[in-house]
């Protein structure tokens, strides 16, 4: 049992994760909460979602997450993309458009391209920082260069450090779909958090 808030909550011991399948196909599947004796409860909606409680295993828990061994964040199975890829100061999301994504207007709602922007630059922070340091942005700006629409298809959100300092990172991501065009693009401000730097 984990306690959030005097509120007792049972961890599963399985858990939705989407995955890349082929060909280049999103599934969601249901896995095995890894070690549930080291997990907590984030958030109880429908579903409980658990992560990791160990910092060291957040910073270098990026292949883990591609490799399915730690689950992915919630949003994941909300917004409908998943990290592909994760190397020293970069990583890249894979997300798909659908018609649950839609804004007012017909399009893909900016704040899916925001959150794929966030999302990749504070990964690509995330990959730099050493055991036991984790970070949270303190910014993001994005420039939206063309509508996204329900019928738009795969698109991937490539993030990359581009400086980093004792407490603060700087990060860029772009949004492209599958013809390399850029859909937005966009830079974040990541503070460090977890260790005294």
């Amino acid at each position: 049992m984990a306690s959030n808030g005097g509120n007792e909550f049972r961890i599963p011991e399985t858990m939705k994760a989407w995955v890349l399948g082929d060909p280049d196909q999103l599934s969601m599947v249901e896995k095995p909460v890894p070690d549930p004796g080291r997990a907590e409860v984030l958030v109880r909606i429908d579903a409980i979602a658990v992560c990791a409680t160990d910092l060291e295993i957040l910073s270098h828990g990026l292949p883990a997450m591609i490799d399915g061994e730690l689950p992915a964040p919630p949003m994941a199975e909300t917004l409908a993309f998943i990290l592909t890829e994760a190397g020293d100061g970069f990583v890249a999301f894979e997300g798909e458009t659908a018609a649950k994504l839609l804004n007012p207007m017909g399009a893909v709602h900016g704040g899916w391209a925001l959150t794929l922007i966030d999302s990749a630059t504070t990964c690509a922070a995330l990959s730099v920082l050493p055991p036991g340091v984790g970070c949270t942005t303190v910014e993001t700006k994005a420039n939206f260069a063309r509508p996204i629409f329900a019928d738009s298809g795969r698109v991937r959100a490539e993030g990359r450090v581009v400086t980093q300092g004792r407490r603060l990172l700087t990060a860029e991501a772009k949004v492209t779909d599958a013809r390399g065009r850029v859909l937005a693009h966009g830079t974040s401000t990541l503070m460090t958090v977890g260790a005294d730097r």
